[in-house]
């Protein structure tokens, strides 16, 4: 069986790959509520009007570590669902180690970004993120599902 990289990063995959996950991100942000909504939805928009590509380009920069970061749990999974299962699910009942793997990715990228505006939209809604990862996890395991079994 292919790892995770090998499909979601395969050549004809990688592109449906981001654009679904620029869809994903773009119906957690609008699902938000609340003063944290607001806020990551100003963030998020601030983002995108200071580089409309950023998103994607973003996902598409961080797809091969969170591919790496998923491995595991990816692997775990098959073996004890080999015959399919909901890896959305899956992840989501390991919502604590599986949200931090993902934010140390993101925590990385803003440790070593020159772009002001972009590392002030990110600490504005750090504190939150925990919270949206957990709540985005069955999606995105659904995502990586619908790519990674192929």
């Amino acid at each position: 069986m292919p790892t995770l990289q090998e499909s979601l990063l395969a050549p004809g995959i990688k592109p449906l790959v981001i654009a679904d996950c620029a869809d994903l991100v773009d119906r957690e942000v609008a699902e938000m509520s609340g003063v944290t909504g607001t806020a990551v939805r100003l963030a998020y928009k601030t983002v995108r009007t200071f580089d409309a590509g950023h998103i994607p380009a973003m996902i598409e920069s961080i797809l091969p570590s969170v591919a790496e970061a998923l491995q595991p749990y990816w692997a775990a999974f098959t073996a004890e669902f080999p015959g399919g299962g909901d890896f959305g699910g899956y992840l989501a009942s390991r919502e604590d180690e599986v949200a931090e793997a993902l934010l140390a990715i993101t925590d990385s990228r803003r440790r070593a970004s020159s772009r002001a505006t972009i590392v002030k939209a990110y600490n504005t809604v750090r504190g939150s993120a925990v919270k949206h990862v957990k709540a985005a996890l069955p999606a995105l395991g659904a995502l990586v599902q619908k790519y990674g079994a192929s």
